[in-house]
């Protein structure tokens, strides 16, 4: 199978990169490495924008089967103050996408939201066909792509499945920009500087290991699950506190977090039900958030080993 993957030099694109290739796969990466990233030695890689029209000729030409689309602009601060810079990245890039697994004739489309489209839920885990209540621009531009992919296949016959993905973890995740509060304890507590917990510790996320992650992508990619949305989480809660705690416990450094005011537009609660995502998919996360950080710590400390 020959797969094109967008944001392959990013945190999950790249560990995603290196399992389609190690499951005997051909890879075309798509990255404009405007953040840096990892590109595995050998990778047939376009170094452009997931909004640059050349994209659809090239996929024309070299015609992948399957399409991961995982580029995007990911922070939700960064909506919130440029709604429209967020559409062109979000709304428009995936439509270029979509127009790129057209002009390839393209089997299938693998698209990648975010627990952020469900708001704040009525229950927890949320179920995959929980109302949709997106509460900034990066959440309304996922909703965006979903419906896009949906309308691409009506019109078009492209199968499509969207991952809606809880919070991800694991190496390769840095602290700067939009970071995960892993990798941000993690590299803090490493070098000995403080760590900041807002609230009183009490809000709560879903951890998922990225190569678990990865996993529902690859078997996205195959023929289950098609025309749907699917849970890619965990189901259970970690608060705020606790996981200072184990990724503490993780590096071997106190566990002493200052407390900070809560931060506004913080949802209390999240987690998202994967049971739908093993029936479709066979899917279901296998990494324990004590296993994962070890070896999410591992990777940060060797990374910041002196050279």
């Amino acid at each position: 199978m020959l797969a094109l993957v967008t944001g392959a030099a990013g945190f999950i694109g790249s560990h995603l990169v290196d399992r389609l290739l190690a499951d005997g796969h051909e890879v075309i990466g798509v990255d404009d490495l405007s953040s840096g990233g990892t590109v595995r030695p050998g990778l047939e890689l376009w170094e452009m924008d997931v909004g640059d029209p050349a994209l659809a000729e090239r996929a024309a030409a070299r015609r992948p089967e399957v399409v991961c689309h995982l580029a995007a602009q990911v922070s939700v601060r960064a909506s919130v103050a440029d709604p429209a810079a967020d559409a062109r990245t979000n709304v428009l890039g995936t439509v270029n996408v979509l127009e790129a697994a057209r002009a390839a004739d393209a089997r299938k489309v693998v698209f990648t939201s975010s627990c952020a489209v469900y708001g704040v839920p009525d229950a927890l885990p949320v179920p995959p066909d929980a109302e949709l209540r997106p509460a900034s621009p990066y959440a309304a531009s996922k909703v965006s792509g979903e419906v896009y992919a949906a309308t691409y296949k009506a019109l078009y016959g492209i199968d499509y499945t969207t991952l809606t993905l809880a919070n991800v973890y694991g190496p390769r995740q840095t602290p700067e920009g939009e970071a995960g509060v892993i990798s941000i304890f993690t590299d803090a507590l490493l070098a000995g500087r403080p760590t900041r917990v807002y609230g009183d510790g009490s809000h709560t996320r879903d951890y998922v290991y990225v190569l678990d992650v990865v996993d529902a992508f690859a078997r996205a990619a195959g023929e289950g699950g098609g025309g749907l949305r699917l849970n890619v989480g965990t189901g259970v809660q970690t608060t705020d506190r606790e996981l200072h705690t184990l990724v503490a416990e993780a590096a071997g450094a106190p566990d002493d977090p200052e407390f900070a005011p809560p931060r506004l537009g913080d949802l209390p609660a999240m987690s998202v039900d994967p049971r739908a995502t093993r029936e479709a998919l066979g899917w279901a996360p296998g990494t324990g958030l004590r296993e994962g950080l070890a070896e999410t710590v591992a990777w940060a400390r060797e990374r910041m080993a002196p050279a």
